[in-house]
């Protein structure tokens, strides 16, 4: 599990639209990485559409989400619900691993990988200011405005 001072392990993933994007290219700016299971399911599109609505109340600092669905997916997402920030495609889950948030989970009784909800604010410096694994879809936008004293 990532820990506030670690260095936040690099991303290179296309987003939404097929366009590559890098932690790198939010160098000197925070940035908050967060991570869903699946576009468009009820969780994930509250969290979505709560970050998008406060996006307008944390200045300079990026938003990017990330989950293992391919960029047509993500689209459809972010048209669907107007999110206006960079989804990114996760399909062989390896970004989602490096965070430690590619997890076995249970459901109904069946055992399966899949994304544990989770979300990092990432300072200019490129190292995690915080991390929130377990994150509920309403926490996230609280806690993003409270790490920025806002």
């Amino acid at each position: 599990m990532l820990a506030a001072g670690q260095v936040a392990p690099a991303i290179s993933l296309p987003d939404q639209h097929g366009n590559a994007v890098t932690l790198d290219s939010y160098r000197g700016r925070r940035v908050l990485v967060f991570f869903y299971p699946k576009a468009s399911t009820p969780g994930c599109t509250q969290q979505a559409c709560a970050l998008r609505d406060v996006a307008g109340q944390v200045g300079d600092t990026a938003i990017v989400g990330i989950s293992p669905d391919k960029p047509g997916a993500q689209l459809k997402f972010d048209e669907k619900y107007s999110l206006g920030y960079p989804l990114l495609a996760d399909t062989e889950h390896a970004v989602a691993e490096a965070y430690g948030v590619w997890k076995l989970k249970k459901n109904y009784g069946k055992e399966y990988m899949g994304i544990e909800r989770s979300a990092f604010l990432v300072g200019a410096d490129g190292r995690v200011e915080q991390a929130w694994y377990k994150i509920s879809p309403k926490d996230t936008p609280t806690r993003l405005l409270e790490a920025l004293g806002r």
